[in-house]
This record gives C-alpha cells, sequence and structure tokens, in this order.
C-alpha cells in the first residue's frame, strides 16, 4: 500500500534522486539539494510500506488567491500505479487547509491533470508564477508548457497582481 505524508528533512535526497531524471531530460526544472532542503515543508511524498519514498510533489503559496502544484515526480516502476493522482489530491487538500482559492500548474502531459478536474488557462493570467520562475527561464519566449487551474483565477490590476511590483507582464508567443 502507498500513503503520502509531509517530507522531512532526511527525505530530500530520495525526493532529488526522484525528481533529477525528469530533470536531465527537461520535463522538471532541476532542484539542487540545497533549494529542496529550503523548500522541504511544500513537499509531500508517497512512500510505500517499508517506507521507501516512490514519488514527491510540492505546494507552492503565493496567497490565498492562488498556490502552484510543482515537482511532481514518481519512480519510473510506479507510474501508472495511481501514485500521481495520491500526491495531487495530497496538495489539493493542504491548498484548502490554507484556503486557497485557485491552484496552477504548468505541465506537459495535461491530460493527466484533466481527469484530476483541472482545466487549460493562459500563462498570462498567472502573473505570480511569471516572475516567480519563468521570467529566468531560458524558455520564456517559447514556452512549451501548459498553464492549468481548478478554482477561480485571480483577477489583475492593470495586468500586475501586486501594483507594487512595476515590471509589466510579458508577452508569451503561442
Amino acid at each position: 500500500m502507498i500513503r503520502t505524508r509531509n517530507a522531512v528533512l532526511p527525505d530530500v535526497p530520495a525526493i532529488h534522486a526522484i525528481i533529477e531524471p525528469y530533470a536531465n531530460v527537461g520535463t522538471l526544472l532541476p532542484r539542487t539539494l540545497a533549494e529542496l532542503a529550503e523548500n522541504v515543508r511544500d513537499f509531500v511524498v508517497a512512500e510505500e510500506e517499508r517506507s521507501r519514498i516512490v514519488g514527491c510533489g510540492a505546494l507552492h503559496l503565493y496567497g490565498t488567491h492562488l498556490a502552484e502544484i510543482r515537482s511532481i515526480a514518481v519512480s519510473p516502476f510506479h507510474k501508472n500505479r495511481g501514485v500521481g493522482r495520491l500526491l495531487v489530491t495530497a496538495l489539493m487538500e493542504e491548498s484548502c487547509r490554507h484556503s486557497v482559492t485557485c491552484v496552477c500548474l504548468f505541465t506537459r502531459v495535461p491530460g493527466f491533470f484533466a481527469h484530476l478536474g483541472f482545466e487549460v488557462a493562459r500563462r498570462e493570467e498567472l502573473p505570480d508564477k511569471i516572475y516567480k520562475d519563468c521570467i529566468s527561464c531560458p524558455k520564456l519566449a517559447d514556452c512549451d508548457e501548459i498553464a492549468m487551474v481548478i478554482g477561480k483565477i485571480p483577477a489583475n490590476t492593470n495586468g500586475l497582481r501586486d501594483p507594487e511590483i512595476l515590471i509589466p507582464l510579458v508577452q508569451l508567443r503561442r
């Protein structure tokens, strides 16, 4: 039986080992051990009965208006066994615990997330994500990921979520 739980610091090497193959082929953003340790409280892990970690995922909170599911990864042997679904369910429960009204993600496998209730959205409607990660990504102008959401997309103010941020929203090519 596989169960999910909140990640703790001793899980970081296993989380890194699960994410790294996906990062090496460009499916996920690479994460260093130090970065994972700093953000371990964002992660949940899926583990087998023998406490072996077989999957992971993170929930990054931008505020009650938005959270992002990221770094969903499952060991190859455990794919197509419901582990990804368990991880997303645990992360959605965590977003509810924080009273988040919209959860987003960026993916190259939209079919999987569509089965879980996510809908395709325009990246431009999620400036929090763009300002955090995309602005420094080499694929910014030629992104091949699909933005998806569950919940009401937060309203923008003149194209900016936070009026104190003076960087205009970038135009992304389709």
